[in-house]
Parts: C-alpha cells; sequence; structure tokens
C-alpha cells in the first residue's frame, strides 16, 4: 500500500509542479490581482502557447486522475479482489 501512495504522492506533487507552473506563465496577467492562476486565457496564442495550454490543462487532469487512480482505485480493487477471494474459499 506504501508503493501506491508513494506513486500517487509523485503523480500529484509532479503534474501538480508542471501545471502551476504553465498556469503562471499563461493565467496570471499580474501578481497583484486576486485571480491568480485562473485568470482566462489571453488571446492570439503562438503555436507554442496553445501547445502550453494544451499541456496545462493535461497536467491538471493527469495530477487528479493519478492519485485517484493509485489512492482509490487501485487499493479499492484489491480489497474487492480479497473480500471475493475469501468469499469462494468459504463457500
Amino acid at each position: 500500500m506504501a508503493d501506491e501512495f508513494a506513486k500517487g504522492l509523485a503523480i500529484f506533487t509532479g503534474a501538480g509542479l508542471a501545471w502551476m507552473i504553465l498556469a503562471g506563465w499563461y493565467r496570471t496577467a499580474s501578481f497583484e490581482s486576486t485571480t491568480q492562476l485562473i485568470d482566462p486565457l489571453p488571446e492570439n496564442l503562438g503555436t507554442f502557447d496553445q501547445i502550453g495550454v494544451l499541456l496545462m490543462d493535461g497536467m491538471l487532469y493527469f495530477a487528479l486522475l493519478g492519485a485517484l487512480t493509485f489512492w482509490v482505485l487501485i487499493p479499492g480493487a484489491r480489497q474487492l479482489r480479497r473480500a471475493i477471494d475469501s468469499r469462494r474459499q468459504s463457500n
């Protein structure tokens, strides 16, 4: 179980850091504003800026889904498998 927690934590922190860096570049108009990291995207983005925005959105979903997978889904599936195996053995 500690192995899954470490994998989920590594995915969450790595992808979260990448998202924060990219959101700081693309979604922060000024550092005096109160809506840092959630401002609307600037208009007229170039090709590399669009790739950066796509990567930013991908990192957010990767952080959330990766942590959910390793912290909830995999341990839940193992518990379910153990419960099914123990029920089969008791019958």
